[in-house]
């Protein structure tokens, strides 16, 4: 499901155009059906891992620096690790508080290969100990993937658009003051599809027949 093909069910499902709210600075038809996706997008991505959710880049450790600047989209880190720069192995670093760091390596000066990290504020990672030399950072993070409005399709859209509309209508109907228990219906859809994507987001994504059974239903 696209954007423009969302915006139109979504109207038709709560049988609203949303025309322009009263008032001199009132919200467009198009401002206000926005606003339900996004929300509906935020929920969903807060709600359930999918794999749409995580990025991964790298950057440097510098010499005698303890800090390093996180990607500006960055929201969560879910893992972190050094390469060493002769043998290019791969050290992933221990996730601690910036505390822990200043009494765990209370000398700035005393470098070393990182073996720790903590988030010092929203924009900078600090590292303990101080890097000895110049080590690449390979960085997975989740952020916020671009929001079908300004993007059109989106994983989401493409791959579980039940939970992108229904989330929409629950916000467009919470919008509205509707009916307690029509909005109770909407509520019990959004939930159901959820619950469909978190199985496939954090149950079968995350393993194979391989090394897990397959789910069987007994047969009587």
């Amino acid at each position: 499901m696209n954007y423009a093909t969302l915006v139109k069910t979504i109207k038709s499902y709560v049988e609203n155009d949303f025309p322009q709210s009263i008032g001199t600075d009132g919200l467009t038809s198009t401002e206000q059906i926005d606003t339900f996706i996004k929300l509906t997008e935020q929920r969903i991505y807060n709600s359930v891992q999918i794999l749409d959710l995580r990025k991964n880049v790298t950057g440097s450790a510098t010499a005698s620096n303890a800090y390093m600047s996180l990607p500006t989209d960055w929201l969560a880190s879910f893992s972190v690790a050094s390469i060493d720069p002769s043998t290019g192995a791969y050290t992933f670093l221990y996730d601690r508080d910036v505390s822990y760091i200043r009494e765990a390596f209370p000398i700035p000066a005393t470098e070393g290969a990182p073996t720790h990290y903590a988030l010092f504020d929203d924009d900078t990672m600090l590292f303990g100990p101080t890097p000895d030399q110049t080590y690449s950072i390979e960085l997975h993070y989740f952020f916020y993937p671009e929001t079908i409005v300004t993007a059109s399709t989106t994983w989401l859209g493409d791959n579980f658009d039940s939970v992108l509309l229904a989330g929409c209508l629950l916000e467009a109907y919470t919008f509205m003051k509707g009916e307690p228990d029509v909005l109770e219906m909407y509520r019990e859809r959004y939930e159901l599809a959820l619950g469909l994507l978190k199985q496939l987001a954090e149950g079968k994504n995350r393993q194979d027949n391989y090394t897990t059974l397959q789910t069987r239903t007994q047969v009587r």
